[in-house]
């Protein structure tokens, strides 16, 4: 987990373009939690699926997070609230060890991924309306490279690339999945690339 404290660089696959907004856009900033739990059994990636009447993203599997409020004082902030207004997981129980390349999504969204330590036992009271719940997988599963699909479709005439993760019936996929592929780079990066 020391690589997330510094910079980790990621590799570019001009083969596979993921999608980013065009220079004369605006997109909306938000941030994401990208917990990391510390299970007795080992450690794994918590997860939300949404619910499925939400305007944006409904009833997809994210990472805990949202856009930023005027509040805020920094993405990290953005992403603790967001964590703790959708999971119920405090703030306390977070220990901030890095950020992942900040990621643009078709929905209008430049979103900051920031991983933070978490150690259990915490207490997760989901909220209704956003998370229909609350889940973790192994994050060995992410590590594997056999895990990660990589996929493409049209939609509004363009391109569009994204990567897929299933995980038994659950499908993670999108910027949630390239994220993820962000995370397994840089902790399988050989140590000074």
């Amino acid at each position: 987990m020391e690589r997330l404290r510094g910079q980790g660089s990621l590799q570019e696959d001009a083969n596979f373009p993921l999608y980013a907004h065009p220079p004369e856009h605006n997109p909306v900033p938000a941030a994401v939690l990208v917990p990391i739990v510390n299970q007795p059994g080992g450690l794994t990636l918590m997860f939300t699926q949404r619910t499925a009447h939400l305007h944006d993203h409904a009833g997809q599997i994210s990472f805990p997070g949202g856009r930023v409020d005027e509040g805020d004082y920094d993405r990290i902030a953005t992403a603790l609230r967001e964590t703790q207004e959708e999971t119920g997981l405090s703030p306390s129980r977070v220990e901030i060890i890095g950020q992942l390349p900040e990621y643009d999504i078709p929905s209008g969204f430049r979103v900051t991924p920031v991983v933070g330590w978490v150690e259990p036992p915490f207490d997760l009271k989901p909220d209704p309306f956003e998370v229909a719940d609350v889940f973790e997988v192994p994050l060995g599963f992410f590590l594997d490279p056999a895990n990660h699909q990589r996929h493409s479709d049209v939609k509004n005439g363009r391109i569009r690339y994204y990567y897929s993760m299933p995980y038994g019936e659950r499908n993670i996929w999108g910027a949630t999945a390239g994220m993820l592929h962000s995370l397994y780079q840089i902790l399988t990066a050989e140590p000074g690339r």
